[in-house]
């Protein structure tokens, strides 16, 4: 008997960073798991370099009837007992296999807090008949899926985890000065966040230009990919701020970026969660952040970190020049937010909790999620 984890992603974003986390820790305990990951993308490649059982599929859309019959025919293969997708077009293409292969039990990770849309078919895709239980990553997300009708005995909340390991390693803070050429007068605030627009980076804009006259050495470190990419820089260039805001586009170096900033910021109006919080804290940082969503379940108001309203320039400006004029109150939130993070957030008790709840379910179902090792 089997489990799947299936992720679509294309790109390395937080969700594919905690589905890859889960499969390592299913893999560490001895469970029969195959990842279903999209073919040449960053999760196949660190999934295959950690030696992780991965499956290349390329999922087009959410009508993908070929990508159905084929995970279909490898659901019965591997006589699968239990899937857990992990985005939107995983529960829409895997759901409808798992249906062709009579897979008993089927989990679904949210970490958004869109509203579920009304029509038909996403009413099917997160119904009762097609999912045991969907999990959210925030008391946020839920009450957003049960206003969007779901049950909320169907509904439970495991938050998002981080390996701490790579921001223990960081041994420099001056990383990005060398690579700019930053004065050690300079104060870094930065940015991690795919560019839409529900992460509010054009309201951060806003902000570095009221900030402008008021604290110049300021720079805005903005690390992330996405569609908005042309008209945040055309805003930027409008605005006269190409020496205060910084894009450094898809990185990879996380860890070393946090450790050279002052300051961590994000500006959504928009956020199931906020992952990249959780880096911040790792790095030590306190943080400006909107009281949108799950973020408040993250960041304390006063104890890791600000938290203004969202879609308001001026507070995000209020917050950050409050720090960058108070180090102290800067260094205690930082503090405070390591201290927070290895308690509540580690990807070892993530994946703990959603094991646990794999057992649970498979209980109720009659299912024995059998491993290697017994």
């Amino acid at each position: 008997m089997s489990l799947f984890q299936i992720d679509s992603g294309k790109e390395w974003r937080g969700g594919q960073r905690q589905s890859y986390f889960l499969a390592k820790e299913l893999i560490r305990e001895g469970y029969d798991l195959l990842f279903v990951v999209q073919p040449e993308s960053p999760l196949h490649e660190k999934s295959s370099q950690a030696h992780l059982p991965v499956f290349p599929l390329n999922i087009s859309h959410e009508f993908d009837v070929f990508s159905v019959l084929r995970l279909a025919f490898l659901m019965r293969g591997k006589n699968c007992q239990l899937v857990h997708f992990h985005d939107a077009h995983s529960v829409a293409v895997g759901s409808a296999a798992a249906s062709l292969a009579k897979v008993p039990l089927r989990i679904n990770s949210r970490r958004v807090d869109f509203p579920l849309n009304k029509n038909f078919f996403s009413r099917f895709k997160y119904g009762e008949n097609n999912l045991d239980v969907t999990l959210a990553v925030s008391e946020g997300v839920k009450d957003v899926l049960i206003r969007g009708g779901m049950d909320p005995q169907r509904v439970e909340v495991i938050p998002d985890g981080i390996d701490f390991t790579p921001f223990e390693e960081v041994s420099s803070s001056h990383y990005l000065h060398r690579e700019f050429s930053f004065s050690q007068n300079d104060y870094l605030v930065g940015i991690v966040a795919h560019l839409a627009d529900h992460k509010g980076h054009k309201y951060l804009i806003k902000a570095t230009e009221i900030l402008k006259e008021k604290v110049p050495r300021v720079k805005v470190i903005v690390v992330g990919e996405g569609p908005l990419k042309m008209k945040l820089d055309r805003q930027v260039k409008e605005t006269r701020l190409e020496d205060m805001v910084f894009f450094l586009g898809f990185r990879e170096d996380i860890p070393q970026i946090l450790a050279s900033l002052d300051l961590f910021v994000l500006s959504s109006y928009l956020e199931g969660m906020g992952s990249t919080l959780l880096d911040a804290m790792a790095s030590r940082l306190p943080i400006v952040a909107t009281r949108v969503g799950g973020i408040p379940e993250v960041v304390t108001h006063e104890q890791t970190g600000l938290l203004v309203p969202p879609r308001d320039p001026q507070a995000l400006a209020s917050a950050i020049l409050r720090l960058y004029q108070d180090r102290s109150l800067a260094s205690r939130l930082g503090k405070k937010g390591y201290e927070v993070v290895h308690q509540k957030f580690s990807a070892q008790a993530m994946a703990r909790k959603i094991i646990d709840l794999y057992k649970r379910k498979a209980l109720q179902k009659d299912i024995f999620l059998s491993r290697r090792n017994g």
